[in-house]
């Protein structure tokens, strides 16, 4: 580490690995943490991890797709499902019964956005490590705002490019190949 510099301070990390392709795993999982860390840093706002977010929102939506009368109230209620799969995805990857912890969390962002006085519970997501359900933004469980809107832009607005697609392409199969 150099020190005693006016204006900035540089640091210089050594990785050691078995083989190159682990090398190359920890600098970019390195890189990653970096760049994860100064995102959060130039950001105005944070907001929750470990799933809080898409069950929050999941859970706002299907409440917003019941007050709708028509066709739209389908499409806004399988987008609030289609959410969870982050939460899911995450309780799956660690082990845990993603069901279960998936159904607490979605209970305790319908209690914190139906009852004025458990607003507090609007944090909660998954802690992985105890399987249960926790305030990420108390145990430091954060993520960039900016990080998350435009992570929801971007997959909404990929889905919706599928969704336009309305030419199908069929492979029919040759039929001398099936005679060989």
């Amino acid at each position: 580490m150099i020190k005693g510099t006016k204006t900035t301070s540089a640091v210089s990390l050594i990785l050691r690995g078995a083989n190159d392709y682990m090398l190359d795993e920890m600098d970019r999982s390195l890189h990653d943490a970096l760049c994860i860390v100064k995102r959060t840093l130039e950001s105005n706002a944070v907001v929750a991890g470990g799933g809080a977010v898409e069950a929050a929102l999941s859970v706002y939506l299907e409440c917003l797709a019941t007050t709708l009368g028509s066709r739209e109230q389908l499409a806004i209620a399988e987008f609030a499902e289609s959410l969870l799969i982050i939460p899911k995805v995450l309780a799956v990857n660690a082990a845990k019964d993603a069901t279960e912890l998936v159904a607490k969390l979605r209970a305790y962002h319908h209690t914190a956005q139906t009852k004025a006085d458990k607003q507090h519970l609007s944090s909660m997501g998954l802690d992985l490590s105890k399987g249960t359900i926790r305030n990420n933004l108390e145990a430091g469980v954060i993520e960039p705002a900016m990080s998350k809107v435009k992570i929801l832009q971007f997959a909404t607005e990929a889905a919706i490019t599928i969704l336009r697609i309305d030419d199908m392409i069929r492979l029919v199969k040759d039929e001398s190949q099936n005679e060989e």
